[in-house]
């Protein structure tokens, strides 16, 4: 069985409403057996225009398990308590 990722860009515009949403969004990792790969931390492009703020790169045991973590009671609280903090771009991606 091949693992699945969560890939996300957030752009923050709110950092002290964020600290509330990354204290929920943690406890969903948890929860839900998150291997957290990155949260934040320095970004330097190598090529093309892609600029992103902040990245966020989580490990699943299955891509099932990366889809299915949007929806899980844990961050469905952790999106509300994000709401209007920031731009959220997320993706699953399967993995190896």
């Amino acid at each position: 069985m091949s693992s699945g990722y969560v890939i996300a860009h957030v752009e923050v515009s709110n950092p002290a409403q964020y600290e509330e949403y990354k204290k929920w969004s943690s406890a969903a990792m948890q929860a839900h057996g998150a291997e957290v790969c990155v949260r934040g931390g320095q970004v330097e492009v190598l090529e093309g225009d892609w600029a992103p703020s902040r990245i966020v790169i989580l490990k699943f045991p299955s891509f099932e398990k990366a889809k299915a973590f949007y929806e899980t009671p844990e961050y469905v609280k952790a999106r509300e308590a994000r709401a209007g903090a920031a731009v959220m771009r997320m993706i699953a991606v399967e993995g190896l």
